[in-house]
């Protein structure tokens, strides 16, 4: 038998990102309780990135990170820094120091045109397909592709892909596309309930949700760093 060990792999997680412009804890507090109480499943024990990007001093690390665990959330890492001091901060604190947005590509010396052979299965992934109800509790991932649920998503559900989500069904739970970042992403369905909806980290839970658009077959796109919501023309 083939001895099996520990395994480091790479994959995608749902993480909220805290944009903060100074350091008053009181109005931290303040926001994060109203966003939890929008949505109180979906951020209980998530991780959250604080962005330090228009900080202009070092904060406090323990303590914002004692205030978002008091939250019930977990504090996971900062990116944004700009500085070696807001790095070094964070690292003794125990976070992560990450970078978010698009890799710069680097410009290499020019060299003679290469015709790269790709077959077709290395330059597509296929569709991602669920057959029935997605019931609570259950999640369904489509990691590099697009999901499409035959059947609707139960309350308590969560149903992510990194290109567009389609269900044929009505969407009660949780739908999250773009997981990755493609803003390009939609989410179609065929009656809109949800708990929240989610392209490319920007979300909107059921309260905020527009009422033309309940139990209405509904197309969700982003735009300008906010959710569209159209109904599907028959």
């Amino acid at each position: 038998m083939a001895d099996r060990g520990n395994e480091l792999k790479g994959s995608s997680f749902t993480l909220s990102v805290l944009h903060l412009v100074d350091i008053d804890l009181g109005q931290i507090k303040e926001l994060l309780e109203s966003k939890i109480a929008q949505a109180p499943r979906f951020f209980n024990c998530a991780p959250l990135v604080v962005n330090v990007e228009q900080l202009e001093i070092v904060p406090d690390f323990e303590q914002l990170r004692a205030l978002i665990e008091g939250q019930d959330m977990v504090l996971v890492g900062i990116t944004g820094a700009k500085d070696e001091a807001m790095k070094v901060a964070a690292k003794a604190a125990g976070l992560a120091v990450m970078t978010s947005g698009r890799p710069v590509e680097s410009q290499p010396e020019p060299k003679a045109p290469v015709v790269e052979q790709r077959s077709e299965s290395q330059a597509l992934v296929p569709t991602r397909f669920h057959h029935g109800n997605v019931r609570s509790g259950q999640q369904i991932y489509a990691q590099g592709s697009a999901l499409v649920i035959l059947g609707s998503v139960s309350n308590g559900a969560e149903v992510i892909a990194d290109d567009s989500i389609h269900i044929y069904g009505v969407l009660r739970g949780r739908a999250l596309a773009g997981a990755r970042g493609n803003g390009q992403a939609r989410i179609i369905c065929q009656g809109l309930e949800a708990e929240l909806v989610s392209i490319a980290g920007t979300y909107q839970v059921r309260d905020a949700l527009p009422d033309a658009s309940l139990d209405q077959e509904t197309q969700i796109r982003l735009e300008q760093d906010k959710l569209i919501f159209e109904r599907l023309q028959s």
